[in-house]
């Protein structure tokens, strides 16, 4: 299981070891991981350029201090300092030492919204040192800039998990230099500008390749728009005692194949769940169809479909059991999934609800669901909408869910007493006590129509296997993902094919 933790657990749990440890060893381990990561990038350190981008905080000091170990292995290191009055003054010596050289960045002053801070690695350091040199004019590229599009590697040690809001003007130039350049970049503990808290990216942010994080993944590594800017993350392991409870968690293979329901010896299709589907109209039968593929291939012992797409299921499903009698009528079912395709159909919903055995709400449904009903229900209740359907429900800009996607998914999931699966290229899955769990394992190529409805109905009958309604959400979205990757191979898919290859998923995950 990946864990993330926020910046106060972060804090605390720094400041308990620090209290316990020798000055300085806390930022010796975070530079020495720096270091390697760094060299591991770069191949050959020796003769290679490297750029040091050091604000006023803790991060500055990580980069100083691996800047000096790579300057010992014969690399070029050049520290362009935002704030050079408030440099981590054993940073700079050390690097000093080592043979890097220092530059005033034309940034004056703090880098980002937040002030930093030092708890275990004080802040000092001299404007007036001899080796520093003023860097560019009020007009063109800068000298720091020229220094950043020159380099091998930049390491983005502006600001770190205390910051918010975006980059201020000067650094933000930086960071367009940087992104611009040929070089490398990696972020140290987090990319600059980025909330580590919430993943939202307010402003201009550093867009790193790398992001080498301490301790612990930081929530907004692991969640869009922030996770794009992180690039790949490589964790380093400083020694930090964490608490049980996380902030957030990402389930990987070991932990999705515990949760897989396997039939035994004595199972028959009813042991195994039977899960319900109630979707599909005359005007989208396809999506009932491929709700249908999706049970099918998510281990239900049986699906019964209810719904005017009878034929068509049937044609491509004979293995459906078929009613048109409504879904109180349908039969026993262990799971109901409603509203993909639904069109208007408020009473098949609303019948849908009343049942009490656990409810897959999506697409159509989540429109025509009553919340009062919703939050009224004893059984488990899980809703997936997209960023769209999402700030429908909340009354919000599609954009203020897609830029705050962890406070919309735990506002859902608490207005409507339900588990909240908030589908993206990172999907977000929230209990009612707000609970979440992140899910990156899916591709661009997801994004096609019907892709929702296949992982509805593989949620659905994870539900009717008997797995509670955060695990259902978490591992149909993990095992969607997986197939999604391996359906698409690169090149255009289409749901169909992603509901096939879910089988090739479910199997690699078990092996």
């Amino acid at each position: 299981m990946r864990t993330a933790y926020g910046v106060e657990t972060v804090r605390a749990t720094e400041r308990q070891l620090m209290a316990r440890l020798p000055e300085g060893t806390l930022m010796q381990r975070a530079a020495a991981g720096l270091a390697v990561a760094s060299a591991d990038l770069l191949g050959r350190v020796y003769g290679s350029r490297v750029v040091l981008l050091v604000g006023s905080g803790d991060n500055g000091g990580d980069a100083l201090y691996a800047g000096a170990r790579l300057a010992r292995r014969g690399a070029g290191v050049t520290a362009l300092l935002l704030a050079p009055e408030r440099a981590h003054a054993g940073g700079l010596a050390a690097l000093r030492r080592a043979g890097g050289t220092t530059v005033h960045s034309p940034a004056g002053g703090r880098a980002a919204g937040a002030t930093e801070g030092a708890a275990d690695r004080p802040a000092g350091g001299s404007a007036s040192d001899p080796a520093e040199r003023p860097a560019g004019g009020p007009a063109g590229p800068t000298a720091a800039e020229v220094l950043i599009e020159r380099a091998d590697l930049v390491l983005d040690g502006i600001v770190g998990i205390g910051g918010k809001g975006g980059l201020r003007p000067d650094a933000a130039r930086l960071a367009e230099a940087a992104e611009r350049s040929r070089a490398a970049v990696i972020a140290v503990d987090l990319p600059s500008g980025v909330d580590a808290d919430t993943g939202q990216v307010h402003g201009a942010a550093i867009r790193a390749d790398l992001t080498v994080t301490f301790g612990t993944h930081k929530p907004g590594l692991l969640i869009d728009p922030a996770r794009d800017f992180a690039g790949t993350v490589r964790l380093v392991d400083i020694g930090l005692d964490l608490p049980e409870e996380p902030a957030l968690e990402a389930l990987q293979h070991a932990d999705v194949a515990r949760l897989l329901p396997v039939p035994g010896p004595e199972s028959d299709k009813y042991r195994r769940g039977v899960v319900g589907i109630a979707a599909g109209s005359a005007r989208y039968p396809g999506a009932a169809v491929l709700a249908v593929a999706g049970a099918l291939h998510g281990g239900a012992g049986a699906v019964r479909y209810v719904g005017p797409a009878g034929d068509a299921v049937l044609a491509r499903f004979p293995e459906t059991l078929v009613s048109d009698l409504g879904p109180a009528k349908a039969g026993r079912v262990q799971s109901w999934v409603v509203g993909p395709g639904a069109g208007d159909d408020a009473a098949t919903v609303a019948q849908v609800l009343e049942a009490d055995v656990p409810v897959l709400i999506d697409a159509d449904g989540l429109r025509l669901a009553d919340r009062d009903t919703v939050r009224a229900r004893t059984a488990l209740t899980l809703m997936t909408p997209h960023a769209g359907e999402a700030a429908a429900l909340l009354g919000v800009a599609r954009a203020e869910v897609e830029g705050a996607r962890l406070s919309a998914v735990r506002e859902l999931a608490a207005r409507y007493r339900a588990t909240v699966l908030l589908k993206g290229s990172t999907t977000l899955v929230a209990a009612e006590e707000g609970a979440v769990r992140v899910n990156a394992t899916g591709t661009s190529w997801l994004a096609t129509a019907g892709s929702g409805d296949v992982l509805s109905g593989l949620a659905g009958s994870l539900l009717a296997a008997g797995l509670p309604a955060r695990d259902a959400g978490s591992v149909a979205a993990y095992l969607h993902g997986l197939a999604g990757r391996y359906a698409a191979d690169g090149a255009p898919v289409g749901a169909q094919d992603v509901a096939k290859a879910i089988a090739r998923a479910w199997r690699d995950v078990r092996d």
